[in-house]
């Protein structure tokens, strides 16, 4: 018998035509499935809390004044005049050598300085007093930057 395949079956594709619609079917439904589930959004952080009771948040400048022509006199005058009523609550001063490169010659300059760091609250004039201290020591030392580094923390004095 021509046509017939084991077991009486007839060879042919016909079995797999007739399947042929029903896979378009499950194909066009998986397109309609629900999208994964979306993940909530992150919930809101909690506040940041300082590792001690005694602590409140503040906020950590750091100034680096270039000595350069600078004297000690010249540096403890400046420090009495401007730092002290700027930040009345204190500050601390470390001596250091930096190195500064100059961005409009390209000169690479080395020089004694001065780091200042200051940790103070938050207050609403706090920004105009770091800006008062960085551009009275410009003027009065003729530099061209003072660099400044701050970042939140958290302190108790």
């Amino acid at each position: 018998m021509r046509g017939q395949g084991r077991a009486g079956h007839r060879e042919g594709g016909s079995g797999i035509i007739r399947l042929i619609p029903t896979l378009l079917l499950l194909a066009a439904l998986a397109g309609c499935a629900a999208p994964p589930p979306v993940a909530p959004p992150p919930a809101t952080p909690a506040p940041y809390r300082c590792l001690l009771p005694a602590e409140h948040r503040m906020l950590v400048a750091e100034f680096f004044f270039g000595r350069a022509g600078v004297g000690a006199a010249a540096w403890a005058a400046f420090a009495a005049r401007v730092l002290t009523p700027n930040f009345p609550d204190g500050f601390t001063v470390f001596d250091g050598t930096g190195q500064w490169r100059n961005p409009h010659t390209g000169i690479v300059v080395r020089e004694p300085s001065k780091i200042v760091l200051v940790a103070a609250r938050r207050q609403p004039d706090l920004a105009r007093r770091v800006a008062a201290v960085i551009d009275a020591y410009k003027a009065e030392f003729h530099q061209q930057s003072v660099g400044l580094v701050t970042r939140d923390s958290c302190a108790a004095f």
